[in-house]
């Protein structure tokens, strides 16, 4: 609420006390029409935390992982992960071997998050050939508002367990096409 507080100005050659005065008036009417949230001693804000864990990653999980990081194999792979709701624990849900994205995609629940970790081989412009390790949380609409809170609040552990990068993808639409030899049919 905003009020306006018309006091009279003093004559000319009148004295600056009742100019003073005035302003001393008008400082202490704004103070008492100010909300009371202001009124509080100025606290520090709350600050959200940026390392908000939901669930924790299986360890069982973590060492699959960890050898799925450094495996030696050249074709394409993916780890499927989802959060098991009664232990808020993040768990393996698949393996697979030789799949190709759009497969990978038929393999995904239609309504349900999951987490995939995928492997495949990429040629670069100047002949080079690496296995980028990739992050993907898929999160489908329609899925449960409570299921897409609890896997984006467990995506940043998981992140950090599987000691992944922090490239990110806004769709899979930008995601690299993988090599055109790197699927066998």
């Amino acid at each position: 609420m905003l009020s306006l507080c018309l006091l009279p100005l003093p004559p000319k050659g009148g004295s600056p006390d009742s100019l003073r005065v005035a302003v001393s008036l008008l400082q202490t009417v704004s103070r008492r029409q100010r909300p009371p949230e202001d009124r509080r001693a100025k606290k520090k804000p709350l600050k959200m935390s940026s390392t908000l864990v939901v669930c924790e990653v299986d360890e069982s999980l973590k060492a699959k992982l960890r050898k799925f990081r450094f495996r030696k194999e050249t074709n394409n792979a993916a780890i499927l992960m989802k959060i098991d709701m009664e232990k808020q624990l993040v768990i393996l849900e698949e393996e697979y071997e030789d799949i190709s994205l759009d497969e990978l995609r038929e393999e995904l629940p239609e309504r349900q998050p999951r987490f995939i970790v995928y492997s495949c081989k990429y040629a670069h412009a100047d002949g080079r050939v690496s296995y980028p390790l990739c992050f993907i949380f898929s999160s489908p609409m329609g899925c449960k508002p409570e299921q897409q809170m609890m896997y984006a609040g467990s995506k940043n552990r998981l992140v950090q367990a599987a000691e992944l990068t922090k490239d990110q993808l806004e769709s899979l639409a930008s995601f690299p096409e993988p090599a055109p030899d790197s699927h066998k049919s």
